[in-house]
């Protein structure tokens, strides 16, 4: 594809298709799943079975620059050191003509999951799809200032999902050596396989264009719900990407909740149901086309506490025809590039704690986590843990998974 000559300017738009998608629970679905799948198989005669059958279940794909051709998979047990892994959803619908008829093939959904090397974080990047970045070097032109959802676009057939990678390692600063794709079928697929994820909406929430209708309360999503819940921008806070992003993350918070309980946790058959899931319906890069791989990387998250999985959104400023970043997020990748956990001190704009949650902390909890203030001793070791997390400015937005947070619904007559 050809660019416009002058790289500086951004292209003309994409166009959007009327359905919109937005996927980015299913992949932390998948990862924390296989988790679960490390508690659940260790003394269980159906894990060689599991495995051989995942292992035939797997849509491989895609080649990053920077994996390590024929290393061999680790053992199952926690990955060693830290992970960076991408996380992409594509709005193509995959063929599928219940999703209306899709010429375009862009990552509607980008998110980053960074695995702190001593497995006491995690933090989970959102990038807003109108934000405009520097594309990575890819094999269908990019190399210039375009929109961050056009890099699947530029990738390629092919290269798709390492032309998503490489734009982010250039926004970052990090090396990104596992990726994943997903779709929408992937979605409903993940969701039924995790059983339900429960959401609470403080306003109705009505969006025609996803075909999701909540009256205000708790609702256990699944399926085609889950789906039309995590694609809904229309029906959410002021309507924008943004506010979406806030909204997916009330469900991922969630999801994390459910995932980390005593009854998935300790239910083989349902952990077994996830990871195979998983695997039949996400495109993995090469890197993660490995049942211990995939294991070992979940099996990092298994003993994270909750308040130190942290959901963000790269903090954002309104130009013409979009977004782009502002300096705040450079303390966010900066933090990522240390490897520190982050303390988050605002929420999404629209969204709102549950006032019926429950209020047991999380018993994983250190006192250094739940203080989103604390600061480095000058005297400290070098060990990045040792200096507590990095307390985010308040123009990045987000929650941590100990969170119970509530969405709220856009009126009808507002969209």
């Amino acid at each position: 594809m050809t660019r416009n000559a002058d790289a500086s300017k951004p292209r003309a738009a994409v166009r959007h298709g009327r359905l919109r998608k937005s996927n980015p629970f299913v992949t932390v679905a998948k990862i924390v799943a296989a988790t679960a799948a490390v508690v659940g198989v260790s003394g269980i005669a159906v894990a060689g079975v599991a495995a051989l059958d995942l292992a035939n279940s797997v849509k491989p794909v895609a080649h990053l620059d920077n994996e390590t051709p024929g290393a061999p998979p680790p053992n199952i047990g926690a990955i060693e050191g830290g992970v960076n892994l991408l996380l992409v959803g594509s709005d193509s619908g995959d063929g599928n003509q219940a999703y209306g008829e899709r010429d375009e093939n862009l990552n509607d959904v980008t998110i980053l999951m960074h695995i702190s090397a001593d497995h006491s974080s995690a933090t989970v990047v959102s990038f807003p799809r109108d934000m405009y970045v520097q594309i990575g070097d890819c094999a269908d032109g990019g190399n210039g200032r375009d929109k961050m959802n056009t890099a699947l676009m530029y990738g390629g057939a092919d290269g798709g999902l390492a032309c998503a990678v490489s734009t982010v390692e250039g926004i970052t600063g990090l090396s990104i050596p596992f990726a994943a794709q997903i779709g929408f079928d992937g979605v409903i697929s993940m969701s039924n396989a995790v059983g339900g994820v429960p959401v609470c909406v403080t306003e109705p929430l009505n969006d025609a264009w996803s075909g999701i209708n909540l009256d205000v309360g708790t609702h256990d999503l699944s399926g085609a719900s889950a789906l039309a819940f995590l694609r809904s921008r229309h029906g959410v806070g002021d309507g924008s990407d943004l506010s979406r992003i806030s909204n997916q993350q009330v469900f991922l918070s969630s999801l994390v909740r459910t995932l980390k309980s005593s009854d998935t946790l300790s239910d083989p058959i349902k952990l077994y149901s996830i990871a195979r899931a998983a695997l039949k319906n996400v495109t993995l890069s090469s890197s993660l086309n490995n049942i211990d791989t995939m294991v070992s990387i979940a099996a990092a998250l298994k003993d994270i506490p909750l308040d130190r999985v942290a959901f963000v959104q790269t903090p954002t400023a309104t130009v013409e025809g979009g977004v782009e970043a502002t300096s705040d997020a450079d303390v966010l990748w900066t933090a990522l590039q240390s490897d520190q956990a982050v303390a988050l001190s605002a929420t999404g704009k629209y969204v709102v704690t549950d006032p019926n949650a429950p209020v047991t902390p999380d018993p994983a909890t250190t006192d250094a986590a739940a203080d989103p203030a604390a600061t480095a001793d000058p005297a400290a070791p070098a060990d990045p843990s040792a200096a507590g997390p990095v307390a985010l400015p308040d123009t990045i937005t987000g929650q941590n998974a100990a969170q119970n947070t509530c969405t709220a619904g856009r009126p009808e007559e507002d969209q």
